[in-house]
């Protein structure tokens, strides 16, 4: 299947999105054709990506100037810390602004590196090679750059929009099951934004998808990059129309800060989590019908997740879960801003939910047995 290629246009920069099987060893032919060749480059890669994909990527570069900096992808070392280490290497050698930083990695990886391109001299060039299927699905597109700090996740960072993306398909037959469900939650998410024919699309093909058969698993990325193009050219620095990317990140991003960013959660995981809230708390105000919700809850109870959600919280966790729901950047009020949904394709996208409404709710959701 020849690769694909998304445009994005949005008011700080155009770039071009290439999804495609084999696409690390053509990088060099990419590279020139788009008149992204520069002085030097700095490749910040996860260090779980196997050895074969680094020397692939490696090899583009050969005949130019370029340097390595290994990082340790987790939720932990996204930080101040590590920007800091990334920046070190960038003056060290006499960056410029026009040389390139390249990240090599997942969501944390291109979060982390996005932030410091975006800090360095006030903007270094930057290109996005997203190695999970969350990433792919994302968080590579979309310019959101951040870190964490004790107060919550992605806290402190910028919108900066990366020069070019390549995902490589190839990249994800390397990944255990668990990774490709992390990135099958925004998969999902997406179509719950987007329409009722692309969900039932993912619910007749759920197996396909996760088992990465190609053309389902292309059409599956391709979609969703597909609909995040179209919300951030309207909408790049989440004024409106935007917030609706984050339907059921209000939830997860607290469910994660709760456990410390333990192993025992991933994103998308949390995300699946959030999702359900997302899903339960607007039945219960009588947003959606019963119908749309038992549909997308029978969905979610047929993904496979390792831990399960009453094993993970429990009551004693609800003034936790709630303290990082208000320190949520979306909350501009003692009250805390929901993303909820109508319908498929439709959500209202301001719910400010009371403290005292959100305990009663997850009180609720934690006496009951899924997931």
């Amino acid at each position: 299947m020849k690769s694909k290629i998304i445009k994005v246009k949005t008011k700080s920069k155009s770039y071009e999105v290439h999804i495609g099987i084999n696409l690390i060893p053509k990088l060099k032919n990419i590279l020139k054709k788009k008149k992204l060749i520069f002085s030097k480059y700095l490749i910040v890669f996860d260090n779980k990506i196997p050895r074969k994909f680094r020397k692939l990527l490696f090899k583009n570069f050969e005949s130019q100037k370029f340097y390595t900096l290994d990082f340790s992808a987790n939720e932990k070392n996204k930080s101040f810390l590590s920007v800091d280490k990334i920046h070190n290497v960038l003056f060290k050698n006499n960056f410029h602004r026009d040389d390139c930083i390249i990240s090599f990695g997942g969501g944390i990886t291109g979060d982390l590196v996005g932030y410091a391109a975006s800090t360095f001299k006030r903007g270094i060039r930057f290109i996005n090679i997203p190695s999970t299927l969350l990433a792919q699905v994302d968080s590579s597109i979309g310019g959101k750059t951040g870190i964490n700090n004790k107060f919550g996740k992605n806290l402190v960072g910028s919108f900066y929009q990366p020069d070019l993306v390549i995902s490589d398909i190839n990249l994800l037959y390397s990944l255990p099951k668990r990774e490709i469900i992390c990135g099958y939650a925004e998969i999902l998410k997406s179509s719950l934004i987007d329409n009722k024919k692309r969900f039932i699309y993912l619910d007749r093909n759920y197996n396909e998808i996760l088992n990465l058969k190609r053309n389902y698993i292309i059409s599956a990325i391709l979609n969703s990059c597909l609909l995040k193009k179209k919300i951030i050219e309207k909408d790049e620095k989440e004024k409106n129309l935007r917030k609706s990317l984050n339907l059921g990140h209000t939830f997860a991003h607290a469910y994660e800060a709760t456990l410390k960013y333990s192993k025992k959660l991933n994103h998308g995981e949390a995300v699946i989590f959030g999702l359900m809230n997302a899903i339960n708390f607007s039945r219960e105000k009588k947003i959606i019908s019963g119908l749309n919700s038992d549909l997308i809850n029978k969905h979610i109870n047929k993904i496979e997740i390792k831990n399960k959600y009453l094993d993970l919280f429990d009551k004693r966790k609800i003034s936790s879960i709630l303290k990082f729901m208000r320190s949520d950047k979306k909350n501009q009020s003692d009250s805390i801003n929901l993303i909820l949904i109508r319908n498929f394709g439709k959500l209202n996208l301001n719910y400010q939910a009371k403290l005292s409404e959100l305990n009663k709710f997850l009180i609720k959701e934690l006496s009951k047995a899924y997931l």
